[in-house]
């Protein structure tokens, strides 16, 4: 394994921690207003603050593995 992927996995345990973090001391409901999406613009989500904060992070993580391992052209071999 190289240094890169350590320190991947080791900022990626850091982002994880700091997600558990804000769960365990955020746990009162919340409204969740996003008008942009259309839904919540008329009926808010009504839910835990950590499970909200959770669904946009792994929201984000899906976004950056698709950006990431997205459809480029692949390299002939020659």
């Amino acid at each position: 394994m190289n240094f890169k992927a350590i320190l991947r996995t080791i900022v990626f345990l850091a982002l994880l921690f700091v997600m558990l973090y804000v769960g365990m001391n955020n746990t009162h409901v919340i409204d969740f207003h996003f008008p942009i999406a259309g839904t919540t613009a008329k009926a808010p989500i009504h839910a835990s603050a950590a499970l909200i904060y959770f669904g946009v992070f792994a929201i984000g993580v899906f976004a950056g593995m698709a950006l990431h391992t997205g459809g480029g052209k692949k390299k002939a071999k020659e």
